[in-house]
């Protein structure tokens, strides 16, 4: 209305999101139905018999396998959907209240610093990846070992802030077999196979120029098809239960970017980058990643990580120093949102899900425990991610 943004500009903002949204969508669409046969369930399950009655080794391989569906499934899928089981699985144990908040804090911050890896494991990173025309490979390629220092730091100052929470041992024998938690074998055993070729396609939609939207898309309907003989999918509600306003979120998300930019913002923040870049490799990675970070936990990610890619695109950085503000941009983005609640879409969505459960988990303990816990995370992931690049350049 204003003039700042143009409709061409948010045909372009369209042509910039599509990819990423529909990923999003598709990838919650089909770990919804994932969800519904009790495939999540039977994993943590299986992570809670593993441990056989040792609570440290209970509390690190749940974060593990959150960190495995949060690379996997998406921060949110790991988020929501993963939450809300491993809450039920500690009050079956009927464990001490505030062990339940230390699962459930932990499990929602080890689903977004462990969404690193893949360009499917957070919005954030497919938005970057298409906006630099990173392929699926390379990005990996430049993010996994990160990955694991987040991984890894994650656990440690988790395990420092909540060790007093978690328990010595507890009862082994007071939860269910696995096996029970699957509630239709056939879809659990077809969903190998679909997850499998889905993993393959991904590695090589690269190759191929093939757009991981329509790999994510093909696995979502392979689901959907499968799940129509299933006696215990509710696929109406499944289907009602993906985030489509996500796509309209993103689209006007970005037209304000979009508008930032026109008003000349992304030019001022692109002078900042280069001066930043001057200092060396390690203070453009530390400087571009805390900037990042503080700029997502007051602004939300979604905006900053376009934001800062369009001011990034501005400068006249080149080689690896331009390598490590595009990835620290991104690893800014997906872990600077724990430091207040409204970071992240997902951060928002799992305080909901907590509180339909029973469990408020109020603004200032959020932010006391969020900032705590991911500024040590960041910086370590950052030097990681320093450490890889000179090794690779």
């Amino acid at each position: 209305m204003t003039g700042v943004v143009s409709l061409r500009d948010v045909l372009d903002v369209t042509d910039m999101v599509w990819n990423a949204t529909i990923t999003l969508v598709a990838i919650i669409l089909f770990s919804l139905i994932l969800e519904e046969i009790g495939f999540f369930e039977w994993a943590a399950l299986h992570m809670a018999r593993f441990a056989k009655g040792n609570g440290v080794l209970m509390f690190v391989y749940v974060l593990l396998l959150g960190a495995v569906v949060s690379a996997l499934f998406a921060n949110d899928g790991a988020a929501l959907i993963l939450t809300p089981i491993v809450l039920a699985m500690v009050r079956e144990l009927k464990l001490d209240s505030r062990v339940v908040i230390a699962y459930v804090m932990a499990c929602g911050f080890i689903a977004d610093t462990a969404s690193l890896p893949f360009t499917i494991s957070n919005l954030v990173n497919i938005l970057s990846a298409d906006y630099f025309d990173i392929t699926f490979m390379e990005y990996a390629l430049h993010m996994l070992v990160p990955n694991l220092f987040a991984v890894l730091a994650s656990l440690a100052v988790l395990y420092v802030y909540f060790r007093r929470q978690i328990p010595n041992h507890y009862p082994v024998a007071e939860l269910k077999e696995p096996h029970e938690a699957i509630r239709d074998q056939r879809l659990f055993r077809l969903s190998w196979f679909i997850l499998g070729s889905l993993l393959v396609a991904y590695v090589l939609s690269g190759f191929i120029h093939l757009p991981v939207s329509v790999v994510a898309g093909l696995a979502a309907v392979a689901f959907v098809v499968a799940s129509r003989r299933s006696e215990v999918v509710q696929l109406k509600k499944v289907v009602q239960g993906a985030p489509w306003n996500i796509v309209f979120f993103s689209i006007g998300m970005y037209v304000v970017v979009y508008g930032l930019r026109n008003v000349g913002l992304t030019d001022d923040l692109g002078n900042l980058m280069e001066v930043i870049a001057g200092k060396g490799l390690y203070a453009a990675t530390l400087g571009m990643g805390m900037l990042a970070a503080v700029l997502s936990s007051v602004m939300n990610n979604l905006p900053t990580v376009m934001m800062d890619a369009l001011a990034i695109d501005s400068t006249n950085t080149e080689g690896v120093v331009r390598q490590a503000l595009i990835y620290a941009n991104v690893i800014g983005s997906d872990l600077g949102p724990k430091m207040t609640p409204i970071g992240s879409l997902a951060t928002l969505l799992w305080l909901q899900v907590l509180a339909r459960k029973g469990v408020k988990v109020t603004w200032g303990t959020f932010i006391k425990v969020g900032v705590v816990l991911t500024l040590p995370t960041l910086f370590i992931t950052l030097t990681g991610l320093y450490l890889w690049l000179e090794w690779l350049y």
